[in-house]
Order: C-alpha cells, then sequence, then structure tokens
C-alpha cells in the first residue's frame, strides 16, 4: 500500500469518489427517466435529481481544482515515460472541462427554455435569453458532450486499470480511498 506521502490528499480522494457516485446518479436519472411518462411525478423527479447532481459535480469540481492547486500530485513511482505524463495531463483536463461545461450547458438550455432554475431551493439565475433555437443548441450539445463522457470516464478507468495492473505503477493506489 503506498505511504501517505505517495497518496493524494484525503479531501481530494473523498472528492474524486464523491464526484464519481455523482455523475453516475446524473447519467442513471436521464437514462431511466425515458421510462416513465413525461409529466409524470417520477420523470419529473429524475430530471430534479438531474439538475441538483449535475450543479453539485459543478461546485464540487471548483473545491476539486483549488484542493489540485494546494496540494501537489503525488510523484507516480516509477515515473512515467513524457509521452504518457502528456496523455494522462489531457484527459484530466478534458474530464475537468466535462465536468464544467455539461452544468453550464444543462443550466444554459433551462434558462432558453424559459424554466424557473434552482438549486436546492435557491433560485437561480437565467445564464442564457430565452430562445427555442438556443435552447436547441445547448440541448443538443449537452447530449452530444455527455455522450462523450462515456468515452472520457471509460479511458480514465481503462488508463487506471492499465497503469494497476499491466504498468505495475502506484497510479491507481494514490488515489483509492482505503
Amino acid at each position: 500500500m503506498a505511504s501517505a506521502s505517495a497518496r493524494y490528499h484525503p479531501a481530494l480522494i473523498a472528492l474524486h469518489w464523491i464526484v464519481l457516485g455523482l455523475i453516475a446518479v446524473a447519467y442513471a436519472a436521464m437514462e431511466f427517466r425515458d421510462a416513465w411518462p413525461k409529466g409524470s411525478d417520477t420523470r419529473e423527479l429524475l430530471k430534479t435529481v438531474h439538475y441538483t447532481v449535475g450543479l453539485t459535480v459543478f461546485l464540487l469540481v471548483f473545491a476539486r481544482v483549488a484542493l489540485r492547486l494546494t496540494n501537489a500530485a503525488p510523484a507516480v513511482t516509477p515515473p512515467l515515460p513524457p509521452l504518457m505524463n502528456l496523455a494522462s495531463w489531457g484527459l484530466h483536463v478534458a474530464l475537468y472541462g466535462f465536468m464544467i461545461v455539461m452544468p453550464l450547458l444543462g443550466w444554459a438550455t433551462l434558462s432558453a427554455e424559459g424554466d424557473p432554475i434552482s438549486f436546492l431551493g435557491i433560485p437561480l439565475p437565467a445564464i442564457a435569453p430565452e430562445s427555442e433555437d438556443l435552447k436547441e443548441v445547448f440541448e443538443e450539445t449537452h447530449e452530444l458532450i455527455g455522450k462523450l463522457g462515456y468515452a472520457l470516464i471509460a479511458a480514465h478507468a481503462a488508463a487506471a486499470l492499465y497503469h494497476h495492473y499491466l504498468r505495475k505503477d502506484d497510479t491507481l493506489r494514490r488515489m483509492l480511498p482505503w
């Protein structure tokens, strides 16, 4: 097991796994909502869960960035080749971008629809003008990036498993909660 100095800060580890769980809930809420008819209480609840969880991820990503900027990443042992380091950095930038852009696109979609937006009962301002055309653009972009998100998450998980089982370095152990 990796020593404390060879692991990420405990708060970063916790946020990593909490955000993963929240993203899974956001995806599940949207995937399962179609099992209920439009306007049904269950479908509306799943949409509310999706919006609330998405905005929670949006807030938590800034906590993650702040922690990450104030706590250096532990070195990978054995060290990564430069190209692998660059690929890792690129994938992480894409994942952070995903966690910021997706909630903003969802919020912009609701704004363009003219729907009231609230987070845990707190009303939020619209971030886009009401417009059917804008709503369509935001919604389609949100859905496209959502599909790309599956690939990003799969690539991140596959990379962690590659490092652990094939490369046999401590990349995965640095982020495990135990």
